[in-house]
């Protein structure tokens, strides 16, 4: 059987690993490879009200995959990733509006035999989105909004550093979420985005250029309602594309993750809530597998 050219070259280790890396980390600017969201999100609130969000995450992942084989290696990398988020819910032209931004920040670090690729610290890429409801009955528990994403290129990033918070590149992307409310006690969420990327023409200590394809997520939740302010939930996520290439050299990385999450969420006021996940990956063909990950968030509604 006649190889092609392309797959005839070889892969650099380095350079897989910086494009295995900067995969992964880029995933943090919206908690976790893609656009993960919480049961719920796509709740629509009366014009006028504001939200502040704090997120915390602590994850921890000891495997790195390549076309689903597990490396031999013993690759640590660990995270403390939070994100400070500001909302705001208006009325535009008959439809409820929530122009918001996100501002990721914290520590990312490699342990084990990957010590040698060190850590960054400091903010992440600043996150402008605004969710449109094109379905809007509360009465019924049903909404449906699509909203638009933008990444700006704000980020802590050093090319010769493997391991960055930033990502040197513009992204945008496009995701809708649905609920639909099933009986007194129960709601299903459904949401699906697809995310695309500005290219890194300062990529590696070569300052290589890294391209990437589309990267596509779907996440399926279910809430169950004990009262109106404590709720127990579970979610399933499948996340697939987003193959990057360096210089033109295919990385063969689509990741190819599956993952789960399971939570429960409390207002311990009527304008503050506590929400508590504890998820890890299923399935990963390339890159890092969470072999756990902790996720805090506090709201605050005024």
């Amino acid at each position: 059987m006649k190889m092609s050219t392309d797959a005839a070259r070889p892969k650099p280790a380095r350079q897989w690993l910086h494009a295995s890396l900067f995969g992964l980390l880029s995933g943090f600017c919206a908690s976790a490879s893609a656009l993960d969201v919480d049961a719920g999100d796509y709740t629509a609130l009366p014009a006028g009200t504001n939200l502040g969000l704090l997120y915390y995450q602590h994850a921890e992942r000891n495997r790195l995959y390549a076309n689903g084989d597990k490396l031999p290696l013993d690759a640590g990398l660990d995270s403390d990733i939070g994100i400070l988020r500001g909302v705001h819910f208006m009325e535009l032209g008959g439809y409820i509006v929530d122009p918001q931004f996100l501002l990721p920040f914290g520590n990312v670090r490699a342990k084990d035999d990957l010590s040698a690729l060190g850590s960054d610290s400091g903010t992440g890429d600043l996150i402008l989105a605004a969710t449109v409801w094109l379905v809007n009955q509360p009465e019924q528990r049903r909404y449906f909004g699509i909203t638009p994403f933008l990444w700006l290129p704000t980020g802590s990033y050093d090319n010769d550093r493997a391991i960055n918070l930033g990502e040197n590149r513009w992204k945008g992307a496009l995701q809708a979420g649905y609920i639909e409310g099933l009986g007194d006690k129960f709601s299903l969420d459904l949401v699906g985005d697809v995310t695309f990327f500005g290219k890194n023409d300062d990529f590696g200590p070569a300052s290589q250029t890294l391209k990437q394809k589309p990267l596509f997520q779907a996440q399926a939740f279910l809430r169950y309602h004990v009262n109106e302010r404590f709720d127990l939930r579970a979610g399933v996520s499948r996340l697939w594309g987003g193959e990057t290439e360096v210089d033109g050299l295919d990385m063969d990385d689509k990741p190819n993750t599956s993952k789960f999450n399971v939570g429960a969420s409390w207002f311990f006021t009527p304008r503050d809530q506590l929400l508590v996940n504890f998820g890890r990956d299923l399935s990963v063909d390339n890159g890092f597998k969470e072999q756990g990950r902790v996720n805090l968030r506090l709201l605050h509604v005024f």
